[in-house]
């Protein structure tokens, strides 16, 4: 046989489009042609499968060799295909025998000795083949996430000599059973906060609905240690939402670690990250911050020192919950439902309203606030006013607070009602569903109107109040919004424009 065609995955985005990796032998000087849009690693793969070939026993033909990636206007790129296009040249030149090719489909990297290393993209070539019935072939330390999905077979191998053995006999090869992680929770508690009721509650309403939530208060008052506690309090992950978070986190620097298996992603990037960083990009798109938080919290401390360019790209995505990424030669979309839990200082010190310590100018307050657009603060659900600790509050430490475990349990039970009501988060209520399912008697409706006419809210505002305030009403077990629940919502949306007006 002179011709032989292996089947294999490329990763673009979150998706894994099918490759046909096929490799004719004909007559001519020796010499291996990559084409169909190879990029720089799959060039380099011509000199890994040649050192590959022969180290593992076997002879690298001296002929001329045509590897064509289909199709041949997708550009492929990583070390993914150096196993099928050595397979392929072995099967091309009759020293492996490959009978049913449509059953098997192969990603691997390969070193000079054969060995098989890992690669991206393994978890979301199992997810592209979950329907299809075949047997994906994989180097074992990437063969760990790949088990996870359902319904895909998994084999994990070590070496190319191995992969030559599976062909061979391929109902002999054992099937990789998948192994999670038992679901772990951070260590830290919600328990361990002194003092601050307030803003625990407020948590725990942004945990129940989804909602976002702008922390500002000097610096000590607390607001890191609330916002890292706030994953600990969040619902279980469904296995659909835990795929979707693999993914991703597949995409990385550091690829998807089972250990990790429905834990929600907790990010916290430095202020002085770029808009790549932040959203995602590069000549070959990857993921950001905000979709490594997919279904999870981000966290933006000290949220005024951010680039105001790189908060302004995060307007759509809140409300989207996708991010689009194009390039010259590549346009990728990313999930991108987070939870954002911004922190900041109310004054460049942090310390406004305190005589002794800040020097602030009120111009110099007006700029620092203006960092932040209106557009970008519009759409962030709360605006909580955290204060410094008194004294006396610090000494009577953290006696009688209530553990996330238990905070968690009342989330998981408003976020079960509004599934079930509605199928999905309250954050994300829209339209006709919006006022459906957020109904206000005609008091409540006055009511509204004037807070709206003091506070000067955009119908967003408005908006927000409702869907914080059906949360709010479900975490009290009310079917409809009781007066208490409106001011609540009230309280929490307008007091940070209360504070500074």
């Amino acid at each position: 046989m002179s011709l032989s065609i292996i089947h294999s995955r490329a990763a673009v985005g979150t998706d894994a489009p099918e490759v046909r990796v096929e490799v004719h032998l004909s007559r001519g000087l020796p010499s291996c042609a990559i084409v169909g849009l190879p990029e720089t690693a799959v060039r380099e793969s011509r000199d890994r499968v040649r050192g590959a070939i022969i180290n593992a026993g076997y002879e690298f033909p001296r002929q001329r060799i045509i590897v064509n990636l289909a199709p041949a206007d997708l550009p492929k790129e990583g070390g993914g295909f150096d196993l099928p296009i050595a397979l392929g040249i072995l099967v091309a030149s009759d020293q492996v025998r490959l009978t049913d090719p449509e059953r098997f489909v192969f990603l691997g990297e390969l070193g000079l000795d054969g060995e098989l290393r890992p690669v991206r993209g393994a978890l979301l070539a199992a997810l592209a083949l979950r329907e299809g019935g075949r047997t994906l072939v994989l180097p074992k330390p990437s063969a760990a996430s790949a088990a996870l999905v359902r319904g895909v077979r998994v084999v994990a191998l070590d070496s190319l000599q191995d992969v030559a053995g599976l062909l061979a006999d391929p109902d002999t090869a054992l099937a990789v059973a998948a192994k999670p992680a038992e679901e772990s929770r951070e260590s830290a508690d919600f328990a361990d906060v002194i003092g601050q009721p307030f803003a625990r509650r407020a948590l725990e309403i942004a945990a129940a609905g989804h909602h976002s939530v702008l922390m500002t208060g000097p610096p000590g008052a607390g607001k890191t240690m609330l916002a890292s506690r706030l994953g600990g309090i969040l619902p279980e992950l469904g296995e659909d939402e835990a795929l979707e978070v693999a993914a991703i986190a597949s995409l990385g620097q550091g690829g998807f670690d089972p250990a990790n298996w429905r834990v929600r992603p907790f990010r916290s990037p430095h202020h002085g990250a770029s808009a790549a960083a932040l959203i995602g990009g590069g000549s070959i798109p990857v993921p950001g911050e905000i979709s490594l938080a997919h279904h999870g919290v981000l966290f933006l401390d000290e949220l005024p020192e951010f680039s105001r360019h790189v908060l302004e790209q995060l307007r759509e995505p809140m409300e989207s919950g996708v991010v689009h990424v194009s390039r010259a030669r590549r346009h990728c979309s990313f999930h991108a439902r987070f939870l954002l839990v911004a922190a900041a200082n109310p004054c460049p010190c942090g310390y406004l309203g305190d005589p002794d310590r800040c020097q602030c100018s009120p111009a110099q307050v007006t700029r620092y606030r203006q960092r932040l657009s209106g557009p970008l603060l519009d759409r962030i659900d709360m605006h909580l006013s955290v204060q410094a600790l008194a004294r006396a509050e610090m000494r009577r430490g953290t006696s009688g607070n209530e553990t996330s475990a238990r905070i968690r349990r009342r989330v998981q039970a408003a976020r079960a009602h509004q599934l079930k009501r509605q199928g999905m988060a309250n954050s994300r209520l829209e339209g006709r569903e919006l006022y459906r399912y957020c109904t206000l008697s005609t008091a409540q409706e006055d009511l509204l109107d004037q807070v709206s006419a003091k506070f000067d809210l955009s119908t967003r505002g408005i908006h927000r109040v409702l869907r914080l305030a059906r949360t709010v009403a479900d975490l009290a077990e009310n079917d409809s919004i009781a007066d208490d629940d409106l001011l609540l919502a009230v309280r929490l949306r307008c007091r940070e424009e209360q504070r500074g007006g």
